[in-house]
Protein backbone atom coordinates (compact mmCIF):
# COMPACT_ATOMS: atom_id res chain seq x y z
CA UNK A 1 0.00 0.00 0.00
CA UNK A 2 1.43 3.40 -0.99
CA UNK A 3 1.68 6.19 1.52
CA UNK A 4 -0.52 9.25 0.96
CA UNK A 5 1.02 12.72 0.93
CA UNK A 6 -0.82 16.05 0.94
CA UNK A 7 0.23 19.60 0.12
CA UNK A 8 -1.42 22.97 -0.46
CA UNK A 9 -1.01 24.72 -3.81
CA UNK A 10 -1.79 28.35 -4.66
CA UNK A 11 -2.40 30.50 -7.73
CA UNK A 12 0.13 32.96 -6.30
CA UNK A 13 3.30 31.63 -7.89
CA UNK A 14 5.76 32.89 -5.27
CA UNK A 15 3.95 30.84 -2.60
CA UNK A 16 3.24 27.75 -4.69
CA UNK A 17 5.55 24.77 -4.06
CA UNK A 18 3.47 22.30 -6.05
CA UNK A 19 6.20 21.32 -8.53
CA UNK A 20 8.63 20.56 -5.70
CA UNK A 21 6.20 18.47 -3.65
CA UNK A 22 5.27 16.54 -6.80
CA UNK A 23 8.93 15.73 -7.45
CA UNK A 24 9.49 14.55 -3.85
CA UNK A 25 6.32 12.43 -4.02
CA UNK A 26 7.57 10.87 -7.26
CA UNK A 27 10.97 10.07 -5.72
CA UNK A 28 9.37 8.33 -2.74
CA UNK A 29 6.51 6.76 -4.69
CA UNK A 30 3.65 8.24 -2.67
CA UNK A 31 0.02 8.74 -3.62
CA UNK A 32 0.16 12.52 -3.77
CA UNK A 33 -2.81 14.85 -3.30
CA UNK A 34 -2.68 18.54 -4.16
CA UNK A 35 -5.10 20.84 -2.35
CA UNK A 36 -5.79 24.06 -4.30
CA UNK A 37 -6.40 26.98 -1.92
CA UNK A 38 -7.58 30.42 -2.99
CA UNK A 39 -8.29 33.61 -1.08
CA UNK A 40 -12.01 32.90 -1.45
CA UNK A 41 -11.59 29.37 -0.05
CA UNK A 42 -9.78 30.74 2.98
CA UNK A 43 -12.37 33.46 3.59
CA UNK A 44 -15.12 30.81 3.46
CA UNK A 45 -13.58 28.66 6.23
CA UNK A 46 -12.01 31.48 8.25
CA UNK A 47 -14.88 31.81 10.81
CA UNK A 48 -14.70 28.09 11.61
CA UNK A 49 -10.90 28.10 11.75
CA UNK A 50 -10.83 31.08 14.11
CA UNK A 51 -13.38 29.39 16.37
CA UNK A 52 -11.14 26.31 16.54
CA UNK A 53 -8.37 28.37 18.18
CA UNK A 54 -8.20 27.80 21.93
CA UNK A 55 -5.71 30.67 22.22
CA UNK A 56 -4.76 33.59 19.95
CA UNK A 57 -2.12 32.67 17.37
CA UNK A 58 -0.95 33.90 13.98
CA UNK A 59 -0.41 30.35 12.76
CA UNK A 60 -2.66 27.37 12.17
CA UNK A 61 -4.96 28.33 9.27
CA UNK A 62 -2.62 26.41 6.95
CA UNK A 63 -2.92 23.29 9.11
CA UNK A 64 -6.70 23.70 9.30
CA UNK A 65 -6.95 23.68 5.50
CA UNK A 66 -4.67 20.71 4.86
CA UNK A 67 -6.19 18.73 7.75
CA UNK A 68 -9.71 19.14 6.35
CA UNK A 69 -8.75 17.58 3.00
CA UNK A 70 -6.58 14.90 4.58
CA UNK A 71 -9.43 13.74 6.83
CA UNK A 72 -11.89 13.92 3.92
CA UNK A 73 -9.63 11.48 2.05
CA UNK A 74 -10.25 8.94 4.80
CA UNK A 75 -6.99 9.44 6.70
CA UNK A 76 -7.29 9.35 10.49
CA UNK A 77 -3.62 9.53 11.52
CA UNK A 78 -0.98 11.57 9.69
CA UNK A 79 2.73 12.20 10.08
CA UNK A 80 4.06 15.76 10.14
CA UNK A 81 7.58 17.12 9.73
CA UNK A 82 7.29 19.37 12.79
CA UNK A 83 10.57 19.42 14.69
CA UNK A 84 12.92 18.79 11.77
CA UNK A 85 13.98 22.44 11.50
CA UNK A 86 14.38 22.77 15.26
CA UNK A 87 16.45 19.59 15.64
CA UNK A 88 18.56 19.87 12.47
CA UNK A 89 19.10 23.66 12.30
CA UNK A 90 16.87 24.35 9.33
CA UNK A 91 15.91 27.96 10.08
CA UNK A 92 18.04 30.95 9.12
CA UNK A 93 17.98 31.85 12.84
CA UNK A 94 20.56 29.13 13.45
CA UNK A 95 23.09 31.22 11.53
CA UNK A 96 21.85 34.72 12.34
CA UNK A 97 21.31 34.48 16.11
CA UNK A 98 24.81 33.16 17.03
CA UNK A 99 26.32 36.06 15.05
CA UNK A 100 24.05 38.51 16.84
CA UNK A 101 25.04 36.92 20.15
CA UNK A 102 28.73 37.55 19.37
CA UNK A 103 27.99 41.14 18.31
CA UNK A 104 25.97 41.74 21.46
CA UNK A 105 28.74 40.44 23.73
CA UNK A 106 31.47 42.42 21.99
CA UNK A 107 29.37 45.57 21.91
CA UNK A 108 28.61 45.17 25.62
CA UNK A 109 32.33 45.10 26.46
CA UNK A 110 32.88 48.55 25.00
CA UNK A 111 33.07 51.52 27.39
CA UNK A 112 29.68 53.15 27.82
CA UNK A 113 30.95 56.41 26.33
CA UNK A 114 31.75 54.48 23.14
CA UNK A 115 28.56 52.42 23.13
CA UNK A 116 26.16 55.33 23.20
CA UNK A 117 27.23 57.13 19.99
CA UNK A 118 27.80 53.81 18.23
CA UNK A 119 24.29 52.56 19.04
CA UNK A 120 22.89 55.87 17.79
CA UNK A 121 24.86 55.51 14.56
CA UNK A 122 23.60 51.95 14.00
CA UNK A 123 20.03 53.09 14.57
CA UNK A 124 20.44 55.92 12.06
CA UNK A 125 22.03 53.54 9.54
CA UNK A 126 19.19 51.06 9.97
CA UNK A 127 16.57 53.73 9.40
CA UNK A 128 18.26 55.47 6.48
CA UNK A 129 19.87 52.63 4.53
CA UNK A 130 18.15 49.41 5.61
CA UNK A 131 14.71 50.99 5.24
CA UNK A 132 11.71 51.35 7.49
CA UNK A 133 10.93 47.67 7.92
CA UNK A 134 10.84 45.00 10.63
CA UNK A 135 14.46 43.94 10.07
CA UNK A 136 15.86 47.47 10.27
CA UNK A 137 13.93 48.19 13.46
CA UNK A 138 15.36 45.04 15.04
CA UNK A 139 18.86 45.98 13.94
CA UNK A 140 18.43 49.34 15.64
CA UNK A 141 17.06 47.70 18.77
CA UNK A 142 19.97 45.25 18.86
CA UNK A 143 22.40 48.17 19.10
CA UNK A 144 20.22 50.31 21.34
CA UNK A 145 19.69 47.42 23.74
CA UNK A 146 23.36 47.49 24.68
CA UNK A 147 23.02 51.00 26.14
CA UNK A 148 21.32 50.25 29.44
CA UNK A 149 21.16 53.93 30.36
CA UNK A 150 19.03 54.91 27.38
CA UNK A 151 17.21 51.61 26.73
CA UNK A 152 16.24 48.53 28.75
CA UNK A 153 18.53 45.68 27.63
CA UNK A 154 16.85 42.78 25.84
CA UNK A 155 17.39 39.32 27.25
CA UNK A 156 18.92 37.57 24.22
CA UNK A 157 19.05 38.20 20.44
CA UNK A 158 16.84 35.16 19.80
CA UNK A 159 13.85 36.84 21.40
CA UNK A 160 14.51 39.98 19.41
CA UNK A 161 14.51 37.99 16.16
CA UNK A 162 11.33 36.06 16.99
CA UNK A 163 9.39 39.01 18.44
CA UNK A 164 6.54 40.31 16.32
CA UNK A 165 6.76 43.79 17.79
CA UNK A 166 9.77 45.73 19.07
CA UNK A 167 9.83 47.43 22.46
CA UNK A 168 8.63 50.81 21.10
CA UNK A 169 5.81 49.11 19.18
CA UNK A 170 4.73 47.10 22.22
CA UNK A 171 4.65 50.27 24.31
CA UNK A 172 2.49 51.98 21.69
CA UNK A 173 0.09 49.02 21.69
CA UNK A 174 -0.30 48.36 25.42
CA UNK A 175 0.34 51.85 26.82
CA UNK A 176 0.38 52.19 30.62
CA UNK A 177 0.71 48.46 31.28
CA UNK A 178 3.90 48.22 29.21
CA UNK A 179 6.49 48.55 31.98
CA UNK A 180 5.01 45.95 34.35
CA UNK A 181 4.36 43.43 31.59
CA UNK A 182 7.90 43.86 30.24
CA UNK A 183 9.43 43.16 33.66
CA UNK A 184 7.33 40.02 34.07
CA UNK A 185 8.24 38.81 30.60
CA UNK A 186 11.94 39.53 31.14
CA UNK A 187 12.06 37.29 34.22
CA UNK A 188 10.49 34.42 32.31
CA UNK A 189 12.84 34.78 29.35
CA UNK A 190 15.96 35.05 31.53
CA UNK A 191 15.07 31.79 33.24
CA UNK A 192 14.84 30.14 29.82
CA UNK A 193 18.29 31.43 28.84
CA UNK A 194 19.72 30.07 32.11
CA UNK A 195 18.59 26.61 31.01
CA UNK A 196 20.84 26.86 27.93
CA UNK A 197 24.09 27.79 29.69
CA UNK A 198 25.73 24.42 28.90
CA UNK A 199 24.82 24.51 25.19
CA UNK A 200 26.83 25.89 22.27
CA UNK A 201 25.26 28.85 20.40
CA UNK A 202 23.62 26.73 17.68
CA UNK A 203 22.13 24.21 20.10
CA UNK A 204 21.02 27.10 22.30
CA UNK A 205 18.92 28.30 19.36
CA UNK A 206 17.65 24.74 18.92
CA UNK A 207 16.49 24.67 22.54
CA UNK A 208 14.90 28.12 22.32
CA UNK A 209 13.13 27.37 19.04
CA UNK A 210 11.80 24.13 20.53
CA UNK A 211 10.86 25.59 23.90
CA UNK A 212 9.19 28.76 22.62
CA UNK A 213 8.22 28.83 18.95
CA UNK A 214 7.60 25.12 18.40
CA UNK A 215 6.00 24.23 21.72
CA UNK A 216 3.89 27.36 22.15
CA UNK A 217 2.92 27.94 18.52
CA UNK A 218 3.58 25.14 16.04
CA UNK A 219 2.66 22.12 18.18
CA UNK A 220 -0.35 23.68 19.86
CA UNK A 221 -1.71 25.11 16.62
CA UNK A 222 -1.19 21.87 14.74
CA UNK A 223 -2.94 19.96 17.52
CA UNK A 224 -6.15 21.96 17.78
CA UNK A 225 -6.42 22.65 14.04
CA UNK A 226 -6.04 18.97 13.11
CA UNK A 227 -8.32 17.76 15.90
CA UNK A 228 -10.98 20.19 14.64
CA UNK A 229 -11.29 17.64 11.80
CA UNK A 230 -10.73 14.55 14.01
CA UNK A 231 -7.31 14.03 12.46
CA UNK A 232 -4.49 12.88 14.72
CA UNK A 233 -1.01 14.17 13.95
CA UNK A 234 2.17 12.28 14.90
CA UNK A 235 5.57 13.99 15.16
CA UNK A 236 8.37 11.44 14.51
CA UNK A 237 11.11 14.12 14.55
CA UNK A 238 10.25 14.77 18.20
CA UNK A 239 10.84 11.22 19.37
CA UNK A 240 12.62 11.65 22.70
CA UNK A 241 15.63 9.54 21.78
CA UNK A 242 16.08 11.48 18.53
CA UNK A 243 15.76 14.86 20.26
CA UNK A 244 18.34 13.92 22.90
CA UNK A 245 20.70 12.61 20.22
CA UNK A 246 20.35 15.79 18.14
CA UNK A 247 21.11 18.04 21.10
CA UNK A 248 24.37 16.10 21.63
CA UNK A 249 25.56 16.89 18.08
CA UNK A 250 27.92 19.91 18.09
CA UNK A 251 26.23 22.92 16.57
CA UNK A 252 28.90 23.56 13.95
CA UNK A 253 28.32 20.08 12.49
CA UNK A 254 24.64 20.89 11.99
CA UNK A 255 25.62 23.89 9.87
CA UNK A 256 28.09 22.02 7.66
CA UNK A 257 27.31 21.63 3.97
CA UNK A 258 25.73 23.82 1.34
CA UNK A 259 22.11 23.36 2.42
CA UNK A 260 20.05 23.61 5.61
CA UNK A 261 19.52 20.36 7.52
CA UNK A 262 22.46 18.72 5.74
CA UNK A 263 22.67 15.93 8.35
CA UNK A 264 19.01 15.06 7.83
CA UNK A 265 19.37 15.09 4.05
CA UNK A 266 22.39 12.81 4.26
CA UNK A 267 20.40 10.26 6.28
CA UNK A 268 17.45 9.98 3.86
CA UNK A 269 18.93 7.22 1.74
CA UNK A 270 17.40 8.85 -1.36
CA UNK A 271 19.14 11.58 -3.35
CA UNK A 272 16.88 14.57 -3.86
CA UNK A 273 17.26 16.84 -6.91
CA UNK A 274 19.61 19.77 -6.33
CA UNK A 275 16.89 22.25 -7.33
CA UNK A 276 14.96 21.09 -4.25
CA UNK A 277 17.88 20.79 -1.85
CA UNK A 278 19.47 24.12 -2.78
CA UNK A 279 16.36 26.27 -3.20
CA UNK A 280 15.77 29.06 -0.67
CA UNK A 281 14.02 28.10 2.55
CA UNK A 282 10.26 28.65 2.28
CA UNK A 283 7.97 28.28 5.28
CA UNK A 284 4.48 26.76 5.26
CA UNK A 285 2.91 30.18 4.68
CA UNK A 286 -0.36 31.19 3.08
CA UNK A 287 -0.28 34.22 0.72
CA UNK A 288 -1.57 36.58 3.43
CA UNK A 289 0.86 39.27 2.28
CA UNK A 290 -1.13 39.44 -0.96
CA UNK A 291 -4.57 38.61 0.44
CA UNK A 292 -4.60 41.39 3.04
CA UNK A 293 -4.38 43.82 0.11
CA UNK A 294 -7.21 42.02 -1.69
CA UNK A 295 -10.62 40.61 -0.81
CA UNK A 296 -9.59 39.95 2.77
CA UNK A 297 -8.83 43.62 3.44
CA UNK A 298 -12.37 44.79 4.40
CA UNK A 299 -12.75 42.01 6.98
CA UNK A 300 -9.41 42.77 8.65
CA UNK A 301 -9.85 46.53 8.42
CA UNK A 302 -13.31 46.42 10.01
CA UNK A 303 -11.98 44.43 12.95
CA UNK A 304 -8.85 46.52 13.50
CA UNK A 305 -9.92 50.05 12.68
CA UNK A 306 -13.70 50.41 12.65
CA UNK A 307 -14.41 48.48 15.85
CA UNK A 308 -13.18 49.60 19.26
CA UNK A 309 -10.67 47.85 21.50
CA UNK A 310 -12.45 48.59 24.79
CA UNK A 311 -12.49 44.93 25.85
CA UNK A 312 -8.69 44.75 25.71
CA UNK A 313 -5.67 46.68 26.97
CA UNK A 314 -4.66 47.38 23.37
CA UNK A 315 -4.47 50.97 22.16
CA UNK A 316 -6.56 51.65 19.06
CA UNK A 317 -4.01 54.27 18.01
CA UNK A 318 -1.23 51.69 18.19
CA UNK A 319 -3.31 49.30 16.06
CA UNK A 320 -3.94 52.03 13.47
CA UNK A 321 -0.19 52.65 13.26
CA UNK A 322 0.49 48.93 12.59
CA UNK A 323 -2.17 48.88 9.86
CA UNK A 324 -0.75 52.02 8.25
CA UNK A 325 2.80 50.61 8.29
CA UNK A 326 1.61 47.42 6.61
CA UNK A 327 0.17 49.32 3.67
CA UNK A 328 3.28 51.47 3.50
CA UNK A 329 5.35 48.30 3.11
CA UNK A 330 7.12 48.89 6.43
CA UNK A 331 5.92 45.76 8.26
CA UNK A 332 4.83 42.27 7.28
CA UNK A 333 1.32 40.79 7.20
CA UNK A 334 1.90 38.88 10.46
CA UNK A 335 1.64 42.05 12.57
CA UNK A 336 -1.89 43.18 11.59
CA UNK A 337 -2.99 39.55 11.28
CA UNK A 338 -1.92 38.83 14.87
CA UNK A 339 -3.99 41.77 16.09
CA UNK A 340 -6.99 40.62 14.02
CA UNK A 341 -6.83 37.14 15.56
CA UNK A 342 -6.43 38.63 19.06
CA UNK A 343 -9.46 40.87 18.52
CA UNK A 344 -11.59 37.95 17.34
CA UNK A 345 -10.47 35.77 20.26
CA UNK A 346 -11.24 38.49 22.81
CA UNK A 347 -14.72 39.06 21.39
CA UNK A 348 -15.49 35.34 21.70
CA UNK A 349 -13.95 34.73 25.11
CA UNK A 350 -14.14 37.94 27.17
Amino acid sequence: MRANTFSLVFDEEEFNEGQYSQEVARRFGTEHHEIPVSEQDTLAVLPEALCAMDHPTIDGINTYLVSAKTRAAGVKVALTGLGADEMFAGYSNFRHVPRMEVFSKRFGRLPRLARRPLSTSVALFAGKFAGKNDRSRKLAELAAGQDSVLHPPFVHPYFLVRALFGAAEREALVGASFENSERTLECILRESITQTSNLDPVNRVSYLESHWYMRNTLLRDADFMSMAHSLELRVPFLDRALVEACLRIPGDKKLQGDSPKSLLLASLGVALPREIVNRPKCGFTLPFERWLHGEMRPLIEDALIKNNWDQTLISSGGVQEVWNRFFAGETSWSRPWSLFVLKHWCERNL
